[in-house]
């Protein structure tokens, strides 16, 4: 039991301790070392990331329930135990927040001149706040942490941001994400008063009145489509993306965005089968609309964040259609698809960043020709815009065609909305990708050209192989998560 004990501890509270050690051990150098603390960020960013690669290889996929479990006695009185344990739904996003955390301390090591020590811990607390909220098993603890996560991101929104609304956008962000989750809050108190429990085990087994799970479900949706984020909720998330610092951007959009997802697949749609099946409709209106709305509006755009934060609203609300189609397929392409999207608009922010350093400006119009300039740039700029095409081969096209298989079985015409919007993402990422660089230069506003030095080049090659990887061999990842996603499928009653 104790050697269980132990080889348990090591697996799930290494990971998630390693970023609170590395940002205590920070707190003792001084501001004036700002290499050693650049270099200590980076290694324990680093072991975090080699942490959770130990429960992958031993994970066990034939089950669906949760491995890796710890307890804790947090409120006994109360019946509040912190659980957490990882399955095939949460291993996946763990790996993905602490492979993207390195890449955001890379990213700010040149221009880490001011704050650096307090910038590196903002990032540290937000890889662990993130990788216990994947754990979590407790809806009450789960609550707590996910509503602790915007506030690092505040924090480097607004002192690290780089322009004069970055104030606005900051408050923007945290009080639409704050007063959604306030609903929430109610209704967990709520399951407590009617359960006596906040496990999510025991309520998984609990059986609720239909018109309680209703008003149950409609709480839970007021916290998580303000996260995804759904129409017309969206608003906080293209002002947070143009303000906010470029690794900021990476981990808004690569992490961040899929609490709200992975809440409804943790939460909403397997505690209140009978809700979901009722308000899917509703969903299925609010994301076409939105898949629409948003592919539209991108072509509109003329900041370059801009136009890659409405593409991030479009691509979640196709997630949000694939979760309510309730089938295998659906689920199962939407947890591909988020996966992706970590990725891809993750590594278009970080081509956003790079013309951003050197020309000190995102305007769409200021560009043109860079491929006579700046040519490994461009090469690297075209992969990723195919990706977010969702070109075959590349790693959001097997998520989005099992997308599409699952919604067609449930509803055809949401299925051809989707679709539609996928022609859509398809003709503003050759637009954009056009207009930047093809065409001629335009030295009367850019006369500084330089193409990617070695540290970019390092930064852009894990993206290259992680996309490459789950379009050309995507099998690991489906059959990690497929029990999980059957059983979920199943507990939910879907037929």
């Amino acid at each position: 039991m104790l050697e269980h004990f132990c080889e348990c501890y090591f697996d799930l509270s290494g990971p998630i301790l390693c970023p609170v050690l590395g940002s205590i051990t920070l707190l003792f150098i001084p501001n004036s070392s700002i290499r050693l603390i650049r270099l200590i960020g980076l290694c324990v960013s680093l072991i975090t990331f080699l942490y959770p690669l130990v429960p992958r290889i031993q994970f066990d996929p034939s089950t669906a329930k949760s491995q890796f479990v710890e307890s804790l006695r947090w409120l006994p009185y109360e019946n509040i135990h912190l659980y957490m344990g990882i399955d095939g739904l949460s291993l996946f996003f763990v790996i993905l927040t602490t492979f993207l955390i390195p890449i955001c301390i890379s990213v700010g090591w040149s221009g880490m001149r001011s704050f650096g020590k307090e910038y590196i811990t903002a990032f540290l607390i937000r890889e662990f706040l993130m990788i216990a909220v994947s754990c979590m098993l407790d809806p009450l603890l789960f609550y707590v942490l996910s509503e602790s996560v915007p506030i690092p991101m505040f924090i480097i929104i607004g002192v690290w941001g780089s322009r004069q609304r970055k104030i606005k956008a900051a408050y923007q962000f945290f009080l639409y994400t704050l007063l959604g989750s306030v609903f929430m809050l109610l209704a967990i108190l709520l399951i407590l008063l009617q359960t006596g429990t906040t496990d999510l085990q025991i309520l998984l087994t609990t059986e609720f009145s239909e018109r309680r799970q209703i008003l149950l479900w409609i709480a839970f949706f007021a916290s998580f489509a303000v996260k995804v984020p759904m129409v017309p909720v969206h608003i906080w998330l293209p002002e947070a993306h143009v303000e906010a610092p470029t690794a900021g951007s990476v981990i808004l959009a690569g992490i961040l965005l899929k609490l709200g997802t992975y809440g409804f697949l943790r939460f909403s749609i397997p505690m209140f089968p009978e809700a979901t099946l009722c308000f899917t409709p509703f969903i299925y209106t609010l994301s076409a609309i939105a898949i629409i709305y948003t592919s539209l509006t991108t072509l509109r755009q003329i900041d370059l964040k801009k136009i890659i934060a409405y593409s991030s609203v479009a691509h979640m609300n196709l997630v949000t259609i694939g979760m309510f189609s309730r089938n295998i397929q659906g689920i199962g392409g939407s947890i591909l698809l988020m996966l992706s999207h970590g990725l891809v608009s993750s590594a278009l922010f970080l081509c956003v960043g790079v013309l951003y350093d050197r020309h000190k400006t995102r305007l769409v119009r200021y560009y043109g020709g860079l491929v006579s300039t700046m040519l490994n740039f461009s090469t690297i700029f075209f992969f990723f815009t195919l990706a977010n095409m969702s070109l075959p081969g590349t790693s959001s096209f097997i998520g989005e065609f099992l997308i599409l298989v699952g919604a067609f079985q449930r509803n055809s015409l949401v299925a051809t909305l989707a679709a539609l919007g996928m022609i859509l993402g398809a003709a503003y990422s050759l637009w954009l990708y056009n207009r930047v660089v093809s065409g001629n230069l335009k030295p009367d506003f850019l006369y500084k050209f330089s193409d990617l030095n070695g540290r970019e080049v390092s930064i852009f090659l894990p993206f290259l192989v992680g996309v490459v990887r789950m379009g050309v061999h995507p099998k690991v990842f489906p059959d990690c998560m497929h029990t999980s996603v059957s059983n979920l499928v199943q507990h939910g009653k879907f037929h």
